[in-house]
């Protein structure tokens, strides 16, 4: 539930309340000796609080969904690194692709 700000025209307390959105709007001033009317001030908004590790797709998968990831992966890792380990191929140095050909 929202909380609302609100200040007496009176006598200028100024105080909080947890009201839900469909409550009416507070009118008096809750201090005894006053009883002056309230107006009810514009809020900054509710404040966010962000817990746990993070917010990111995978955070919130099912276990079996997780192993089936780390086994895809560990399979591609062995992959590349078997490909990795081959004799890369000749290819021309990079001066002389760069080089304009010869005219004659």
């Amino acid at each position: 539930m929202p909380t609302y700000d609100y200040e007496c025209r009176k006598c200028g307390n100024r105080f909080e309340v947890v009201q839900s959105m469909n409550d009416a709007k507070l009118e008096s001033c809750p201090v005894a000796a006053c009883d002056g009317q309230v107006k009810r001030l514009m809020g900054t908004g509710a404040g966010i609080i962000f817990k746990g590790s993070g917010f990111y797709q995978t955070d919130y998968r099912s276990s079996s969904y997780q192993a089936g990831a780390k086994s895809e992966n560990g399979g591609s890792k062995t992959e590349s690194a078997a490909k990795s380990d081959a004799a890369p191929a000749a290819s021309p140095s990079p001066a002389a692709a760069a080089a304009p050909p010869a005219t004659a």
